[in-house]
């Protein structure tokens, strides 16, 4: 009778990681309610988001920034730093998906080496949906505020769809700590096993 030992390596699969990809995937949902409302900025009568205004039916005239229209939505202005800021938006939307694909796939992967290059990149993506955000957040409000003489209006406020940003923003900063703050070496553990061959298989 002899025995050997073998070393087999075990892939743990973090809680941290899971959790990173339900950042991820709430990112998601706040970046498509916040691309698609006009409440971005509020003011009396008048709301503006990223890719249209709207005009209430009790807005009171002149309309902001000298605009004739009916009450209704319409097509954004064609202020550079509105479509900048849609754009990044648009980019943080396009980088979290990516991010959010990569982290679900590294957690499926069984080989440890697929796991951590699935993870690895996909820090670098939420990391640029994260920068992306950030910009268009900081863009948005400082250069509405050297246009605020031609808004006709004396009080201006920031809507939720500008919050839910900020929310995108919160949540993609902790996907990222959270993919970088569970290392590689934490998923990996060896476990020695011993095999007992018995020879000569004879019958006594």
């Amino acid at each position: 009778m002899a025995s050997t030992t073998m070393i087999e390596t075990v892939t743990i699969t973090r809680p941290l990681k899971v959790i990173a990809l339900i950042c991820g995937l709430l990112v998601v949902i706040l970046m498509v309610l916040g691309l698609a409302s006009a409440d971005w900025l509020m003011a009396a009568g008048w709301r503006q988001g990223l890719f249209m205004h709207c005009i209430d039916p009790i807005a009171p005239t002149p309309l902001p920034f000298d605009i004739i229209a009916q009450p209704g939505c319409y097509a954004a202005r064609p202020a550079p730093y509105i479509k900048a800021a849609a754009g990044l938006c648009v980019a943080t939307l396009a980088a979290d998906v990516c991010g959010a694909l990569l982290t679900g796939l590294g957690l499926r992967s069984t080989d440890h080496r697929t796991k951590f290059r699935y993870y690895r990149f996909a820090v670098l993506a939420m990391a640029l949906a994260l920068m992306c955000i950030l910009i268009a957040l900081v863009i948005y409000p400082v250069c509405f505020a050297a246009e605020l003489n031609l808004g006709n209006r004396s009080v201006w406020e920031f809507g939720w769809a500008y919050g839910v940003g900020w929310g995108a923003a919160i949540f993609l900063f902790g996907a990222v700590v959270l993919l970088l703050c569970d290392k590689e070496s934490e998923e990996l553990y060896y476990k020695e096993r011993k095999v007992v061959s018995v020879e000569g298989g004879g019958r006594p």
